[in-house]
């Protein structure tokens, strides 16, 4: 099912984020947490891919198994790293042949080791420009894009972030995914202000429940998200103890959730770290709405 159909008057969308594993044995242990996650009955599901498309094809194979074993509706991630348009449209070609509808266009981080971001020969520089190109070629396929209620690290102003968005937006895209944040406050301002300018795809809060707190300041401080002070605090009490850690970030998690949900957000998407308990946590401790049928 393309994302036209996900968002609109009356509907929610529960999302879930999965990686490729690196193993076939986490390929295995995955499916058994994409089948706890299938108890909530998402309105769909993504996958991301390795630096530089490292894992392209162990995602395709990924998103392609859930698709097929539980009827749900998929969205792989693709980028504008290390690929022409010719390489960028075989990929969309060989994801629709296995039943993908959507895609999560970004531009991609540089590769390890470069700090700029340079795109190859015939190829894009920007989101904006991978949206229009999906847009033009495969106009039946659902975009997805990324907003950054904590404005992106290399963006020169939070103003200049969000005419990036209104861009990729305008381009073609249906949906904003944010980044992951822990502030709702951050989220609600990026709200207002998308709205002020005019971007009126439905906005998505992207959501990590936190299951180790070493782990999550390593993410947070790679994507440049904040951390409150009292979370922090709450996780350091139990800095010995991962069972308490745990219990601290499902706690978070279903608050900042709930608060959410509270204020009509028309889907939330978690991701997940290719587990389930937190998630499955949170979803039973929330009154989610239904979400849209796959």
């Amino acid at each position: 099912m393309s994302l036209s159909n996900t968002y609109g008057p009356g509907r929610f969308a529960l999302s879930f984020e999965l990686f490729p594993p690196k193993t076939d044995g986490g390929v295995r242990a995955l499916a058994g947490h994409v089948r706890e996650l299938m108890k909530f009955k998402p309105s769909y599901v993504t996958c991301t891919y390795g630096a530089g498309g490292s894992t392209q094809n162990r995602t395709l194979e990924i998103i392609g198994d859930v698709r097929k074993q539980h009827g749900v509706a998929v969205a792989t991630h693709l980028t504008c790293v290390g690929s022409t348009r010719d390489q960028l449209r075989d990929y969309l070609q060989r994801a629709q042949g296995l039943g993908i509808e959507n895609v999560v266009a970004l531009r991609g981080d540089p590769p390890q080791g470069e700090t700029k971001f340079t795109p190859v020969a015939d190829g894009f520089s920007y989101a904006n420009e991978l949206v229009a190109f999906i847009r033009g070629e495969f106009p039946e396929m659902g975009v997805l894009v990324a907003g950054y209620p904590e404005t992106h690290q290399e963006a020169p102003s939070a103003d200049a972030d969000l005419e990036n968005l209104k861009r990729k937006v305008d381009a073609g895209g249906d949906a904003i995914i944010t980044q992951l944040f822990y502030d709702n406050a951050d989220f609600f301002r990026f709200r207002e202000k998308c709205e002020e300018l005019g971007i009126t795809a439905p906005i998505i809060p992207g959501l990590l429940p936190v299951t180790n707190g070493a782990q999550i300041q390593r993410i947070a401080s790679l994507c440049g998200a904040k951390l409150p002070s009292d979370f922090i605090a709450a996780l350091e009490k139990y800095e010995d103890d991962p069972a308490g850690q745990f219990e601290v970030g499902v706690d978070f998690a279903t608050k900042q959730s709930a608060e959410l949900l509270e204020a009509g957000v028309p889907g939330i998407h978690y991701y997940v770290l290719n587990k389930s308990e937190a998630t499955k946590r949170v979803l039973e401790a929330v009154e989610v709405p239904v979400g849209t049928p796959s």
